[in-house]
């Protein structure tokens, strides 16, 4: 629950330090004292969009810091757990820092945190009833998520947006496949064409090039073959060959040599000379050998470049790039084959259908489990907020299509009297009407909830008398399992409250200033009178407070 709220330069508030305990706790003070500060200070604690504009007249910044004791096997305390921002005593200190520049910081027990952060947190401590909810009662969405919350479907909902998700990505994979097979059937047929085409010819990397090659050589043999034979001879033939005359040189150095050493290495270099042109000889030799061998090669060769240049006139491109148009061709198709199959996808679209409908059927059970609770609950509650003859009921019709959020639409229905039939709220509730039944609804969802703290914003606005006393008896009773608090402007509410504090405002060193207090027994007759009485607060309107103040201490006490 909350413990402490500490607020600094915000909107009217100069410093303010206000403790909170368990039951149920009213704010009251005239209209503008800053009743709604306190809240907006809550809200911003708990994530709310910072506004500069917000900071008091004069200050820098402004400070909010809120102190919760939390249990720590509850969601908040889990939630602390799993973020690794739990503090051993079990409590929560979240602080806010709000610059005039914009910027904002938060921490919680002392750890940088973002907003949503925050606004996960708050959503496990603080539960917020506007002084306006009860106009979001007309909108389909709210009475379902409503139905929800008091049924506490969270879980299955969670599923069936799964599933439903899961369901529209099955469709979504099979219309896909649909379409590019079908854009496929034109564009594979032409690649196996391309493949078919190509599959007669030698398309290694670098063949091409090997084949001009080869060409040049072919073509030109009887120029190599002449030019071969007379360097042969040059080098073999005669008594002027060359080798004849190398040997011949190698060996009158050799005698030489043996009257002047010098003469040696000389030698030593012509017959390696002679050994290389000898190795020359050989070679030439066998290359002679192999030109006459390949006699009949050089029609194979153009037969084989005539296929590739004809090829590739066909294919539009030049006769070096089909190896690579053959290899882009064989992947292309293999990328086809790759495609997921459309049978298996069709298959998977009808299992993800079915599991839907599983955990749509069974939300659907619950939702009417609960419809019909939440009716009989809240009915229950007419009498008490003179609607002592209405009737209240949740209808679930099936969706035409179901949705992520199931195959119901959830309408709330209202006969405000035993003699009206049940309609929709906005064809038959009243503004009064609506306002009491809203209230009705949010006692009874918080009467559910897990959140420790829940906070009324004037949500007993348009009602007064009887009601006004049955409702501040209801969030009474509220007290006993949550933290309740409540602002009003309505003397019967505020006597039901364990805890009294009071919102005023007053010129301080020429600024406003708005404060709060705590009021004792005799403050709150004060307060009560001033709300039973208005401007002019006599004897006899301090006895009716003190009278309705005791009358409601004795109820508590029974």
């Amino acid at each position: 629950m909350l413990v402490a709220l500490r607020i600094r330069d915000f909107v009217l508030v100069d410093r303010l330090t206000l403790e909170l305990g368990r039951g149920f706790t009213v704010l009251t003070g005239e209209t503008g004292a800053g009743k709604s500060i306190l809240l907006d200070a809550l809200a911003l604690i708990l994530g709310e969009r910072a506004d500069p504009e917000a900071i008091r007249q004069g200050a820098s910044r402004a400070e909010f810091e809120a102190h919760f004791d939390v249990s720590p096997t509850s969601p908040a305390g889990q939630w602390l757990e799993e973020q690794a921002l739990a503090s051993a005593e079990g409590e929560c200190l979240i602080r806010r820092v709000v610059e005039r520049s914009g910027k904002s910081r938060a921490f919680i027990n002392g750890s940088a945190v973002t907003a949503t952060q925050l606004r996960a947190l708050g959503d496990h401590l603080i539960d917020i009833h506007g002084q306006h909810a009860h106009q979001r009662l007309l909108l389909p969405v709210h009475q379902r998520t409503l139905l929800d919350t008091f049924g506490v479907h969270d879980e299955y909902r969670q599923f069936v947006r799964q599933a439903w998700q899961d369901w529209e990505d099955a469709q979504r994979g099979c219309a896909e496949a649909r379409q590019a097979l079908a854009a496929a059937a034109g564009q594979r047929q032409m690649l196996e064409d391309t493949l078919a085409l190509l599959a007669d010819l030698t398309l290694h990397p670098g063949h091409w090039a090997a084949l001009l090659a080869e060409h040049a050589r072919l073509a030109h043999r009887a120029d190599l073959v002449q030019g071969v034979d007379e360097t042969v001879r040059s080098l073999e033939e005669g008594e002027s060959a060359v080798r004849r005359q190398l040997l011949k040189c190698e060996q009158r150095l050799a005698q030489l040599a043996s009257h002047d050493s010098l003469l040696i290495p000389w030698a030593t270099l012509l017959e390696s000379a002679r050994i290389q042109v000898e190795e020359v000889l050989g070679e030439l030799h066998r290359y002679a050998r192999a030109r006459e061998e390949n006699e009949e090669r050089l029609p194979q060769v153009e037969e084989e470049m005539q296929a590739w240049h004809a090829r590739a006139r066909r294919l539009h491109v030049h006769p070096e790039d089909l190896p690579k148009l053959f290899a882009d061709t064989r992947q292309a198709l293999e990328a086809f084959a790759a495609l997921p199959s459309l049978e298996v996808l069709e298959r998977q679209e009808v299992q993800a259908r079915q599991r839907y409908d599983e955990v749509a059927r069974e939300l659907s059970r619950q939702r009417h489990h609960a419809a019909s609770r939440l009716g009989e609950a809240v009915s229950a509650s007419l009498a008490d907020l003179a609607l002592g003859q209405g009737r209240f009921e949740v209808a679930l019709s099936e969706l035409e299509r179901p949705g992520p959020e199931g195959r119901e639409r959830v309408e709330f229905q209202l006969a405000a009297h035993a003699s009206q039939p049940l309609g929709p709220l906005a064809r038959i509730a009243s503004g009064g009407e609506l306002s009491r039944l809203g209230l009705a609804l949010q006692t009874r969802l918080a009467q559910g909830s897990a959140v420790p703290t829940l906070i009324f914003d004037e949500v007993d606005s348009g009602i007064g008398g009887g009601v006004a006393e049955r409702v501040g008896q209801l969030l009474a009773a509220l007290g006993n399992h949550h933290q309740v608090l409540c602002v009003t402007h309505l003397p019967q509410v505020a006597a039901c409250a364990q805890q009294h504090l009071k919102v005023s405002k007053a010129v301080q060193g020429g600024v406003m200033t708005s404060s709060v207090r705590i009021l004792d027994e005799v403050g709150r007759v004060e307060e009560v009178a001033r709300m039973l009485g208005g401007v002019t607060v006599t004897a006899t309107v301090r006895e009716h407070a003190r009278e309705l103040l005791q009358q409601e201490k004795k109820r508590a006490q029974r």
